[in-house]
């Protein structure tokens, strides 16, 4: 029998780490290749991890809710074939085996003398396997754990991070706590003291579990998704001084064309025509006559992104949002954005999307008239600079201007909001991208082939 390592897979060049969500094998069972063994979470898409071979899973080397770095191996699959072991590694094995089981144990005692009462798992913030292996070992209790600042991603501690703070405490520039051991058989609880406060190290805010005053209402705790969701819409409003500007456009020539081609879209192309790739062909023709939109903001320091990759927000069936990204938009004529829009929307509607489909949007597009708002104030996707909102298309009296003077019609018109960073762009450059969005959209030219 041959041993094969099942390895966190490449995700995409920005996604360095998941969280492991849910085992979908375990220990003894029966894998075929290319069968799911594991659920996994990055910031903002869950995916699974698929077998390379057939076998049987015989180890896994983490747990769910741990935090797992691209490459890391995750199980152990024993597959048929392969060298049988000697008897020469028999016999090692037989002679390691005591000593290693020696240690264990000995990592075992260390845990329960040091941290008996502590649950690592029940925090709500993600640690890896090493750093609680190291808290464990150095008696730091979870609530120690939690308040340590964190300088890895996200604010997560590293090794290097807890390291520090058991050098600090040995040597009293933190204050050591007090471990309460567990009560003994025989021994009055009340006789226990509880642990002395150790100043925290970052201040986390903890709140209690809501109750129901008159026991009818009904408390659900936010899934990990909306969870990410709140703390990235939080996160933004606090990071970005957001500014609106709101402009009215007139789509009629859209919407005739659109009525007069899509039949026959949909039935050369196998594709459905809908307005968003219109849209979306428009803004990143704007996105290259104004660069200054198409940039991110890192601390003090601008970047000039050189690709136009658009986000385009979609809602998910669960309520959830995500934002899947179309790489180099503007290199793509309407039917490669359409068949692009098409197949991102549909994979996100399954939960099929993969991990490097939400990474490296350089501005996003939200489409709030696809639930019939007239217009909206988004919230900008960190660290892009400004988001646009489509709103409904309506029908609406119009003046209209023509050489023999002006009259009323009935014309199709919807509102463009644009949310932008007023940090690092100007009313100016705001406003008259949205405008260049509106003049696109406007000159459409009803007589043009798809």
């Amino acid at each position: 029998m041959a041993r094969f390592e099942l390895k966190l897979p490449k995700m995409g060049e920005s996604v360095a780490e998941a969280t492991i969500t849910n085992w979908l094998k375990e220990v003894g069972d029966k894998i075929e290749a290319d069968e799911a063994v594991l659920e996994i979470a990055t910031d903002k898409v869950d995916s699974e991890v698929p077998s390379e071979v057939s076998g049987i899973l015989v180890e896994q080397l983490f747990g769910k809710d741990d935090l797992v770095q691209v490459g890391q191996t995750i199980a152990i699959i024993e597959t048929e074939g392969g060298d049988a072991p000697t008897a020469e590694t028999n016999k090692m094995e037989e002679v390691a085996a005591p000593a290693e089981a020696v240690e264990i144990e000995k990592t075992i005692e260390a845990v329960k003398e040091t941290v008996t009462s502590q649950d690592f798992s029940s925090s709500e913030k993600f640690f890896s396997p090493l750093v609680k292996n190291i808290a464990k070992e150095e008696g730091v209790s979870l609530n120690e754990l939690e308040n340590i600042a964190g300088s890895g991603k996200d604010g997560r501690v590293t090794k290097e991070d807890i390291l520090k703070y058991v050098e600090d405490r040995k040597s009293g520039a933190v204050q050591t706590p007090q471990v309460v051991e567990a009560p003994k058989v025989g021994v009055e609880t009340s006789k226990v003291e509880a642990p002395k406060t150790v100043e925290p190290v970052a201040q986390r805010s903890q709140q209690a579990v809501p109750v129901s005053v008159n026991g009818a209402d009904e408390i659900v705790e936010m899934d990990r998704m909306r969870k990410l969701i709140s703390g990235y819409m939080v996160a933004s409003v606090q990071t970005s001084a957001h500014v609106q500007s709101f402009i009215e456009v007139d789509v009629t020539n859209i919407v005739k064309w659109r009525d007069k081609v899509k039949a026959a879209f949909e039935k050369r192309e196998g594709e459905k025509l809908t307005f968003t790739p219109i849209m979306m062909e428009a803004v990143a023709k704007a996105l290259k006559d104004f660069p200054g939109m198409n940039i991110s903001v890192e601390g003090d320091y601008i970047i000039k992104k050189k690709n136009i990759n658009l986000g385009m927000a979609a809602a998910l069936p669960n309520g959830n949002l995500i934002v899947p990204v179309i790489k180099n938009a503007d290199q793509l004529n309407l039917v490669g954005m359409a068949k692009a829009v098409n197949d991102l929307g549909n994979r996100a509607k399954a939960g099929k999307l993969k991990p490097d489909d939400t990474q490296g949007g350089t501005y996003t597009v939200t489409n709030v008239g696809t639930f019939g708002s007239v217009f909206g104030t988004p919230i900008i996707n960190q660290p892009q600079v400004g988001i646009l909102a489509l709103g409904a298309i309506r029908k609406v009296p119009a003046v209209i201007e023509t050489p023999e003077g002006d009259f009323i019609g009935i014309r199709q018109k919807m509102f463009l909001s644009h949310s932008y960073d007023h940090r690092v762009v100007d009313g100016a450059l705001g406003g008259s991208f949205v405008k260049r969005v509106a003049e696109y959209l406007e000159a459409f030219d009803i007589d043009r082939d798809f």
